[in-house]
């Protein structure tokens, strides 16, 4: 999320600025086994957003008939976007991390025999693709009755990934060597997008912020002094 900040006065900020957040998504793309990875960056709409990701394929040399790994955080958004960029070609596992996050809050019930041992467990189930030894466990360690469903760790960890079931092919990822974790793209956020858009103190126009992600993207694309030469060109 990004501080955006709007200069029109309000009734409820005498100084006249209001201040919101909005999403900066994030596009990459890396070949397997090469070290290169073009990024895209917008504050615009999830279908610029998924364009930008099939831009990112496309610079690799991805085409129709290649296979596409697609990571992801799971949100509704980006599955869509892949489906419709991507089709068939395309698969869109969830990131590892939130998962097992999903899963770590109910281990203090479901494994009482050693939570961190319990949580080992579950991942490694969930690496071989067996999933349902995962729900079963889940379901067999009802929470007490005094506890309400909708704040019950067990019930909202079984929710989370029967929710879920078409992105959880980690063994099949793991055989080809490929990611079933985001850190490249977390890492790409942290260097790209906050290092400059979330200084403290700072809120952006979305236009404003917009353009200065085209150009954080050139800088970290290895892309600067060809885009000002560029310019240059054109101006002469």
């Amino acid at each position: 999320m990004v501080v955006m900040a709007e200069t029109e006065k309000t009734t409820d900020q005498p100084t006249g600025r209001k201040v919101d957040g909005q999403q900066a998504r994030l596009s990459l793309a890396r070949k397997a086994g090469a070290v290169s990875k073009p990024y895209q960056a917008t504050m615009k709409r999830v279908e610029a957003a998924g364009a930008q990701r099939r831009d990112c394929v496309i610079a690799v040399g991805g085409g129709v008939n290649t296979k596409i790994h697609c990571g992801g955080d799971g949100a509704p958004w980006i599955v869509n976007q892949v489906a419709e960029k991507f089709g068939a070609s395309a698969t869109s596992p969830i990131d590892f991390y939130p998962v097992s996050e999903s899963l770590s809050a109910a281990a203090g019930i479901a494994g009482p025999e050693g939570p961190k041992a319990w949580l080992q467990q579950q991942q490694a189930r969930l690496k071989q693709n067996r999933v349902s030894q995962v729900l079963a466990h889940l379901r067999a360690h009802p929470e007490p009755e005094d506890i309400e469903d909708s704040h019950a760790p067990v019930p909202a960890g079984e929710r989370y990934i029967s929710h879920r079931l078409p992105y959880l092919d980690y063994q099949s990822a793991l055989a080809a060597d490929l990611p079933i974790g985001s850190g490249e793209i977390e890492s790409g956020h942290r260097c790209v997008i906050q290092a400059r858009l979330k200084l403290s103190g700072a809120g952006w126009k979305p236009n404003h912020a917009d353009a200065l992600l085209a150009l954080r993207r050139v800088r970290a694309n290895g892309q600067w002094q060809a885009y000002w030469d560029d310019l240059g060109q054109a101006a002469a």
